[in-house]
């Protein structure tokens, strides 16, 4: 992938990983492009099929294209940042990131958003005034 589109992409997502909101500017070396549907399954390295993503939320992704909500137990899609509203699939409870729909719950629970030194991060960051909730 070359460096312009890597800019690009780091640009429309604001420096935030698309997923978590973590921005990138405390963790630049940890941030990485992901492909919304991965090339195993089809997807192509074209721009709207690109998302930018922190280490953490790229890793528990990896080729997931769907996950269990925890609360019904019923197979949806994870978030996907070009078709899909961030605000209305998750909201922020502390810093505990809270899915308000099936796409939210199963992604927080793929990509482990709240897995606990994951929020101690958030934590931290939050209480130095660097990420705003």
């Amino acid at each position: 992938m070359n460096a312009t589109v890597v800019r690009q992409v780091y640009e429309r997502a604001g420096g935030l990983c698309e997923y978590c909101h973590l921005p990138a500017e405390f963790f630049p070396l940890t941030f990485h492009v992901d492909h919304i549907t991965p090339r195993q399954h089809g997807g192509s390295t074209e721009f709207d099929n690109l998302a930018l993503a922190c280490l953490h939320c790229n890793r528990h992704k990896g080729p997931n294209l769907a996950g269990l909500d925890p609360i019904n137990g019923e197979l949806v899609t994870l978030f996907h940042p070009r078709r899909d509203r961030w605000t209305e699939h998750f909201e922020w409870l502390g810093t505990d990131l809270v899915g308000r729909t099936a796409i939210g719950r199963a992604t927080v629970r793929v990509l482990a958003i709240n897995a606990p030194d994951f929020r101690s991060v958030r934590d931290s960051l939050q209480r130095e005034g660097r990420f705003r909730l």
